[in-house]
């Protein structure tokens, strides 16, 4: 069922809305899909977890601090730049990526390059776009850009495993980048300076974004407000709780006795349910306090990773279902809840630059969940210890909806 913000929507409208959806399924896609590479890569150069899971927690830190610059690079330039650098930095770094052999070069390549390049394409130049091309619905519509993450998954993880096997993990990067060279060239022949006019944004906005003519807080502005800071401890605290846990979830998975292909089938189940949570968490957000839905949203995850916890006492496929369906329902949810929640408070002239410099928590703290994961298992050789950072983390964040007044009570910045 086609839901009712885009029942009535202009054709250009909806054609920008699945080119972001496709750009965030594509390249946060791929990177998700890491973790089907954590033991071939730990295997082929006999690298411990921390060094292994070091490589991701890079890349997210690239993607943290790529967020910014995309936001400041939007403002200045417009879409089409961002679009052009992201999209040759994802080709080229999945290009060069089989012929890596050293723990530094994949930092570099794989964690540097890919994760500026996913940020360069992902949500903040989604959220800049959906916002003038939406006026009505847009946190739902925001939401269900958003779930292209978990669709990338959800398609990427299964074949990227498939790949693995059949051709090994150097061939398996190089089909990546060829996918993302087609892309690119797609990309090239859009009619940017339409896409980035838009159909709300007053009629100067051209490809250029409008400057400190228009309404808004800037991003030095931003800082200075507790709901800026509010925003970046959710992001980064719920990035902590889940990459602690999603990222070694089929190594883990495969320590239970789960086969290697069982574990990538429900890593991307939970991509698969990822589509689902996050468009419905943005649709409950339209309708209910989204204090409310963002708690039942921690509540599925804390379900779910007691859930994957359980499996080492019964490593039963009813028990592996839980954990799939509670964490896959939640994972990333939030994420609609805050942009919709951001494009309300910090709209004007500095909302992709705002909105990227709080993605800077998400980055960190995906990396600080994932290589902590890795360091404590190699340390503790086992899985208790990251679980339990990771529901400290859930409970953080959920904090931050019940205990700033603006992110609450959904007030814009006066």
């Amino acid at each position: 069922m086609v839901s009712k913000p885009l029942q009535s929507t202009p054709p250009a409208a909806l054609f920008v809305f699945a080119f972001c959806l496709v750009m965030i399924a594509s390249s946060r896609g791929m990177g998700e899909t890491y973790a089907i590479f954590l033991l071939p890569l730990s295997e082929s150069f006999g690298w411990n977890r921390a060094n292994v899971t070091s490589i991701f927690a890079i890349y997210m830190m690239a993607f943290g601090f790529g967020s910014l610059l995309s936001g400041l690079l939007y403002d200045r330039f417009g879409p089409r730049f961002n679009y052009t650098i992201g999209l040759a930095l994802l080709a080229a770094c999945y290009g060069f990526a089989g012929s890596l052999n050293s723990l530094i070069s994949f930092y570099f390549v794989i964690g540097v390059c890919g994760g500026i390049g996913a940020a360069m394409v992902g949500i903040v130049p989604t959220q800049s776009l959906i916002s003038r091309w939406f006026d009505k619905r847009r946190g739902t519509v925001l939401s269900v850009a958003y779930s292209g993450q978990g669709l990338g998954v959800m398609l990427l993880a299964p074949a990227a495993q498939l790949a693995v096997q059949k051709f090994g993990w150097q061939q398996a990067y190089q089909l990546a980048s060829i996918g993302f060279v087609v892309l690119f060239a797609l990309m090239v022949f859009l009619p940017w300076r339409r896409i980035a006019t838009g159909i709300i944004a007053p009629k100067h906005h051209a490809e250029t974004p409008a400057t400190a003519t228009a309404p808004g807080p800037s991003l030095a502005e931003a800082i200075r407000l507790p709901e800026f800071w509010g925003f970046f401890v959710i992001f980064g605290a719920s990035a902590i709780s889940v990459f602690g846990v999603s990222l070694q979830t089929v190594a883990y998975l495969v320590e239970q006795d789960f086969s290697a292909v069982h574990a990538a089938l429900a890593f991307g189940s939970i991509g698969m349910l990822t589509v689902v949570g996050i468009a419905l968490t943005g649709m409950l957000a339209d309708r209910y306090p989204r204090h409310l839905v963002a708690t039942g949203s921690y509540g599925l995850t804390i379900i779910g990773i007691l859930a994957l916890a359980m499996l080492q006492l019964t490593p039963h496929w009813a028990v592996l279902s839980v954990f799939v369906l509670c964490f896959g329902l939640s994972a990333g949810a939030r994420g609609p809840i805050i942009t919709a929640q951001m494009a309300e408070i910090f709209a004007g002239r500095g909302l992709a630059s705002i909105f990227g410099a709080t993605n800077i928590g998400q980055g960190c703290g995906a990396a600080l969940g994932a290589f902590v994961a890795g360091f404590l298992y190699d340390a503790t050789g086992g899985y208790n210890s990251g679980f339990i950072i990771s529901l400290i983390f859930a409970l953080v964040g959920l904090s931050m909806f019940w205990l700033v007044p603006a992110i609450r009570y959904r007030r814009p910045h006066a």
